[in-house]
C-alpha cells in the first residue's frame, strides 16, 4: 500500500437518468434511490483512494434540497477529504440536470465515513491524505467546513 494518495485520486462522478422504477407518485427520485447512487459513488472513491475494500461505516444528516425529475439525469460526485487510521471521509453531492436544456442544481449532498478491508474483512490502514494542488486543498477545506457546519445545525435541531 503507498503511504500517501491525493484526493483527485478518490475523484469519483456517476450518471444516472430518473426512470420511473425509482420515482414516487409524484415522479421525482425516490429518497432510498438517491441514497443507493450516493453508497455506490462513495464507496469508489475511497476504494480508489485506499486501493481495497471499503465498507459504508456511517452517512451523516442528509437534507433533500431539491426534486429529480423523471428523466433527469442525476449527477453524483464524491471525493475523499480526510483520514483516519483505517477510515476516509467521502464527501457526495449530487445535482439534477435536464438533458433539454443543460440546466444544473443541486439536490443532496452528505458526508459518508468508510472503513478499509483487508483480505481477511479485517480494518486496515488507509493512505495519508495529500492535496497537492490548489484546487484539491480547496475541495477539501470546502468539505471539512460544510461537515462542520452540518454538524452544528442537526445539533442545533435536537439541543433542547
Amino acid at each position: 500500500m503507498d503511504e500517501t494518495a491525493t484526493l483527485g485520486s478518490s475523484h469519483t462522478e456517476m450518471t444516472e437518468m430518473l426512470l420511473p422504477n425509482d420515482t414516487n407518485n409524484l415522479g421525482r427520485a425516490l429518497g432510498g434511490t438517491v441514497l443507493h447512487w450516493m453508497d455506490i459513488c462513495g464507496a469508489i472513491a475511497g476504494m480508489r483512494f485506499a486501493n481495497r475494500q471499503v465498507v459504508t461505516a456511517s452517512m451523516d444528516h442528509v437534507d433533500f434540497i431539491a426534486p429529480i425529475e423523471m428523466g433527469e439525469v442525476a449527477i453524483i460526485e464524491g471525493y475523499v477529504f480526510n483520514t483516519g487510521r483505517t477510515s476516509v471521509d467521502v464527501k457526495v453531492d449530487v445535482r439534477a440536470e435536464n438533458p433539454r436544456t443543460d440546466e444544473t442544481r443541486r439536490t443532496t449532498t452528505s458526508y459518508f465515513t468508510f472503513v478499509a478491508l483487508d483480505e481477511e474483512g479485517r480494518p486496515t490502514p488507509v493512505p495519508d491524505l495529500e492535496c497537492p494542488s490548489e484546487d484539491e486543498r480547496v475541495l477539501r477545506e470546502d468539505a471539512m467546513e460544510g461537515r462542520e457546519e452540518q454538524l452544528r445545525q442537526v445539533v442545533d435541531r435536537y439541543d433542547l
